[in-house]
This record gives C-alpha cells, sequence and structure tokens, in this order.
C-alpha cells in the first residue's frame, strides 16, 4: 500500500491515535491528556506521512507568536520529528521537511527547530544553521515573601494562571505569547507542581528547584522591577542561583552562559531574521515545542 503525506490528522480519530502512538514509542511524550482537555489548538498542525492508516512519520509545524523588544514577530518552530524504526533510511523525514519549508518559509519572520546529537549533520541540508543561546543567571539569597503554590487540577487557580499568562512576560525582552496550549502541555504535567502566585510582586512565577539552583522559566504578570527580588521569595533556602529560562530586558543584574546544547542545538534557517547573531538570547524554554 502506498503512504500518504497527510497535514490534518487533528479530526481523524484513528490517525491522531496513531500519532499519539508514534509520539509515546519514539520520545516518551503522552499528548492524550494535552488533547482531551482542549489544548491543541490550531497553532500545532502534525505534517504526517501514513500507511496502512497509520502515522510512521513526522514534522510538526508550531506557529508562534513572540515580542521581541516590543514588536511583534511571527515565527514557526518544527517539532516532533520522528520516524518508526522500521520506516527509517526510506527518506520520509526528508519528504516532509521539503513540504513544510514550501508551505511555511514564505509565511513568516523566522524558522528554526531544535535538535539532538544524532541528528545535527541533517537539518544543514535544508538551508538551517546552528546558532549558540545564552542563559541569563544571578545569584540570590532567599527570604521570607507572601506566595502560594497554585493546584492547576482546581478551576480558580487555572483560571489564574490563564489571567496572568495573558499579561504575557513583562521582563522578557523575547516574550512568548498567546498559546496557553502549549505552556499547559508542560503545567499540566512536567511542571504541574512548580507554579507560583507571589502576591508582593502580583505575578505567576514558574520555577523549579534543582540542589543550589533555582529555574524560572517564566514570569506573567504587568508590573517590573528585580527579577531576582521576585525569585529571592519562592527560592528554598538551599538555593544561592537563579537561572531564567528567557533573556531578561534588564541586563544588569545577571550573567551570561552559553547553553550546553548537547540535546537540543538551535537551528534557524537561512534568510529569514536572525536576531540571535548581534545578542546573547534563548527561545524562552516554555516555548519549545
Amino acid at each position: 500500500m502506498s503512504d500518504q503525506l497527510i497535514k490534518c490528522i487533528k479530526e481523524n480519530l484513528p490517525l491522531r491515535n496513531s500519532f499519539f502512538e508514534l509520539a509515546n514509542r519514539v520520545f516518551g511524550l503522552s499528548f492524550q491528556g494535552w488533547c482531551e482537555s482542549g489544548y491543541w489548538t490550531d497553532l500545532y498542525i502534525p505534517y504526517a506521512i501514513c500507511e496502512g492508516g497509520r502515522v510512521v512519520s513526522n514534522v510538526s509545524v508550531n506557529i508562534m507568536e513572540f515580542s521581541w523588544n516590543g514588536a511583534p514577530r511571527r515565527y514557526i518552530q518544527l517539532g516532533t520529528v520522528m520516524t518508526a524504526p522500521e520506516y527509517r533510511g526510506k527518506c520520509l523525514s526528508r519528504r516532509l521537511m521539503e513540504a513544510v519549508l514550501e508551505d511555511w518559509k514564505n509565511r513568516c519572520d523566522a524558522l528554526y527547530l531544535f535538535a539532538n546529537n544524532t541528528v545535527l549533520d541533517f537539518y544543514p541540508k535544508f538551508g538551517f544553521e546552528r546558532v549558540e543561546e545564552y542563559k541569563a543567571c544571578g545569584a540570590i539569597t532567599p527570604k521570607d515573601g507572601k506566595y502560594r503554590k497554585l493546584n492547576l487540577s482546581d478551576a480558580a487557580d487555572l483560571a489564574l494562571l490563564k489571567e496572568y499568562y495573558q499579561k504575557s512576560n513583562p521582563y522578557s525582552a523575547l516574550a512568548f505569547q498567546n498559546n496557553f496550549g502549549l505552556l499547559m502541555f508542560y503545567c499540566s504535567s512536567f511542571l504541574k507542581d512548580c507554579v507560583y502566585f507571589v502576591e508582593e510582586a502580583d505575578a505567576v512565577v514558574v520555577a523549579e528547584q534543582t540542589a543550589s539552583t533555582l529555574l524560572c522559566y517564566d514570569i506573567y504578570g504587568d508590573r517590573t522591577g528585580s527579577i531576582l527580588e521576585i525569585l529571592e521569595t519562592v527560592a528554598g533556602e538551599e538555593i544561592t542561583k537563579a537561572a531564567l529560562g528567557f533573556t531578561p530586558k534588564a541586563l544588569e543584574e545577571f550573567q551570561f552562559e552559553k547553553v550546553c546544547a548537547a540535546d537540543d542545538a538551535l537551528f534557524l534557517l537561512k534568510g529569514k531574521e536572525n536576531i540571535f547573531c548581534e545578542n546573547k538570547l534563548m527561545f524562552p524554554l516554555l516555548s519549545h515545542a
């Protein structure tokens, strides 16, 4: 049976379930609950090669809205690049990449993806170039303050997160916007216990503590001030360092470290906008799809 390239699997239940099965098989990712909760929107578009009624290869298009120093940007991120092991070596990913680039490269300001170290030689064949990212870090001293962890199983707390998310991140130079569905891919699973409301800053903070470092993925609200002072409120007593999952507008509080990209190297399509050339930036971690 010949295969087909299909761009509309979301509403096709058998193909959608097959897509979920392949993502779980290749990456150990579960999309089922995220989809059933209504977070899969038209901003996420799988391009799938199907054979015998099942998805055997995929490249997904993610339509991304950013604000770069206050100016809107429409970027396209490619993700969920996968092929069933028994179908590898048949140039299926090449067919999908060519179809995606034909459809999208002239409909965005930039087109990019993240790649693991097994495919670093693959994407340059399509005009992508590797770009360095930089992470902002600063020393902090934990302090007392009024905050609480949000319970996202509670409708009121979930509504609070959505309300503050819609205010965006006022501290971010490259703020990711208008994709609550992608935020909830993280916050309904991996980061469900890492969302805090900080009363004195009137902000919602998504942050995770590991050893002596507090990783702040994002901050939502409409006030501005010191990021590090906000993070000192939610930091445990063993924390000495804060790392940001986004690039701050105000640079003076921070030092910048090159992101170790062994499993998440950034590639941008040549000929499109590349704001990373002259700026020490990173794409917000919660925008990774």
